[in-house]
């Protein structure tokens, strides 16, 4: 049974990746804009309207994991709440703490892969429009985004 529940969480939070890219690159940059434009404007304001999505997001690992726990033959999703949590808390630290510095680290990103997803962040935030927009990705990001290639690519 542990080995299921770890199973689960780890799947679900692999999972959550596809879930996060869908969900920026069609509703953020879709029908939910008028959320999304506020984190692609440059503002002095501690909270953004985007910050809407954090609450959305959280009642699916909520219910999850409430339901899991209270509805015996459910078992299965507290895990998957569990999962969906832990990938919230991830892309919190990831997205708002060190990218976006929006609590202030003393932080200086040395691993190649972080380097990487963060260059692909900053590819995303250049485009300040719904639509003309790359990499939807939290924690993934290609290879492609590895600052040396996107250099030689301004050069070329």
């Amino acid at each position: 049974m542990v080995a299921m529940y770890i199973f689960l969480i780890v799947g679900t939070f692999l999972l959550m990746e596809g879930a996060a890219w869908f969900t920026h690159k069609y509703i953020m940059h879709g029908i939910l804009w008028s959320w999304h434009r506020s984190h692609h404007k440059h503002h002095n304001h501690t909270l953004e309207r985007n910050d809407l999505f954090a609450l959305v997001f959280s009642i699916p690992a909520i219910i999850t994991i409430v339901v899991g726990f209270e509805v015996p033959a459910l078992w299965f999703l507290a895990p998957i709440g569990f999962g969906i949590t832990a990938y919230g808390i991830f892309y919190f630290v990831f997205h708002d703490v060190i990218v976006h510095r929006r609590i202030k680290v003393n932080f200086k990103a040395n691993n190649p892969y972080l380097k990487r997803i963060m260059n692909a962040h900053y590819v995303h935030h250049k485009v300040h429009t719904k639509e003309g927009a790359e990499a939807f990705g939290f924690l993934y990001a290609p290879k492609k985004y590895k600052k040396e290639d996107l250099l030689k690519k301004v050069k070329s």
